[in-house]
């Protein structure tokens, strides 16, 4: 194989590799289906694998191919950089798994004031107006339930939101804030 093939096929691979691991990782960001979690640690593994044996065939030819040893070590090079993006996609990965991210939406009719997120990690959203939404993300402690306490006409009400959450179980949720006990998970 030349070395120009070398070098298209250690940035086909690079730029590939970039792409569908930034796509498993946005659509578990916006998604929070776990089933892209493997998903994506299969990737890692077989990515990983590719890659690094293009690699090695890659700094194999740059050392019997003087001539575009620069070229194919800058081919390796933008190959490299796709490991501390790999790290940091799988260091956000479990931030996300370590934390609830709840979109809270007021659903009654009146302005909800001093409402307190208890439970894993507690947290406090001021006021929310009818219809209003606001997005808290709540960390995971360890085995816990996370409840609300809000006021309501100057009227103390809770209500429960999940009622068992652990340990990287993290994921996106939205709750309707009206009262009404939703242990959905």
């Amino acid at each position: 194989m030349t070395s120009k093939k070398y070098n298209t096929l250690g940035k086909g691979t690079a730029v590939t590799s970039f792409i569908i691991g930034a796509l498993i990782f946005g659509i578990y960001f916006l998604t929070s289906n776990s089933d892209l979690l493997l998903i994506g640690y299969g990737f890692i593994v077989l990515a990983g694998i590719v890659n690094l044996i293009i690699l090695i065939a890659i700094l194999a030819k740059s050392n019997s191919d003087s001539t575009n040893r620069k070229r194919l070590l800058k081919t390796s090079g933008l190959m490299l950089i796709n490991l501390p993006i790999m790290f940091l996609f799988i260091w956000f990965s479990l931030i996300l798994i370590g934390n609830m991210r709840i979109t809270f939406t007021n659903g009654t009719k009146n302005k909800l004031t001093d409402i307190k997120i208890v439970g894993c990690e507690t947290e406090h959203i001021a006021e929310l107006e009818p219809n209003e939404s606001k997005t808290v993300w709540i960390g995971i402690t360890g085995d816990c339930s996370i409840n609300l306490e809000y006021l309501k006409n100057g009227e103390i009400k809770k209500e429960m939101v999940a009622g068992y959450v652990t340990s990287g179980m993290g994921q996106k949720m939205k709750h309707k804030i009206d009262g009404k006990d939703k242990d959905i998970l």
